[in-house]
């Protein structure tokens, strides 16, 4: 049995809210800025929570490629847009009971009661025309590039185009074996090719690379926040 919309975008508020409008509980991506800030660097992620944005890298410097929990689509496949839903998630909240605390975070009220399903009419529709909205999270074909994604992946391939020669150090932090064809095995891939290149791998438990370019390779095994403090 399908779940009810109304339960299920009562979760996704809160889950968007979290992991997209929340900053993150420690200081992982603004110790990795501190340690690039003045390199000519560029970010191509896999994750879709906004965090390297709300840490301050520079926008132009980014790449989200398999979304972002701040923006919803079109169920119309017809509709290759996207949409801001920091105002949705808000007025979802507060629905739901949630209040405010003196610094602006949303909190459970004092007497513990929270509606764990929205109001008829809240789940999330299109102003426009009155389609039903879905997150724009890569999970089939029907997820939406839009203008903003074409922008930032023209943007990563034309840095690997100006620095194709260049002494590059490809830094892959916390890639597993989701999604390798994305980030970890196109840097295997683009070290073996470039003499002047280095590989460095940051992964708990995951830290190796090919044999073929394991002379130009830095894996290191460890906590992420423990080894950038560290690197600081």
């Amino acid at each position: 049995m399908d779940l009810d919309p109304k339960i299920a975008w009562a979760f996704w508020a809160r889950n968007i809210y979290i992991n997209r409008y929340m900053d993150a509980p420690i200081p992982v991506y603004r110790d990795l800025l501190k340690i690039v800030k003045d390199k000519d660097y560029f970010v191509i992620t896999t994750n879709v929570d906004h965090q390297f944005q709300k840490a301050g890298f520079d926008k132009k410097r980014l790449f989200y490629t398999q979304g972002d929990y701040g923006l919803f689509q079109s169920t119309d496949p017809s509709d290759r847009k996207t949409y801001d839903n920091e105002e949705w998630v808000n007025q979802a909240l507060e629905a739901e009971g949630f209040v405010k605390d003196q610094n602006g975070i949303y909190q459970i009220p004092e007497d513990g009661k929270l509606l764990m399903e929205l109001p008829e009419g809240l789940t999330p529709r299109n102003q426009e025309n009155g389609t039903d909205l879905t997150m724009n999270l890569r999970s089939d074909d029907s997820f939406v590039e839009d203008e903003g994604w074409k922008k930032a992946s023209a943007a990563y391939s034309d840095f690997l185009r100006r620095h194709w020669d260049l002494h590059v150090l490809y830094l892959e932090i916390g890639v597993g074996n989701n999604t390798p064809v994305i980030i970890k095995y196109p840097f295997w891939q683009m070290v073996n090719d470039h003499k002047n290149s280095v590989y460095a791998c940051l992964n708990y438990n995951e830290a190796y690379c090919p044999r073929q370019i394991e002379g130009r390779s830095v894996c290191i095994d460890g906590d992420t926040a423990d080894v950038l403090n560290d690197l600081k």
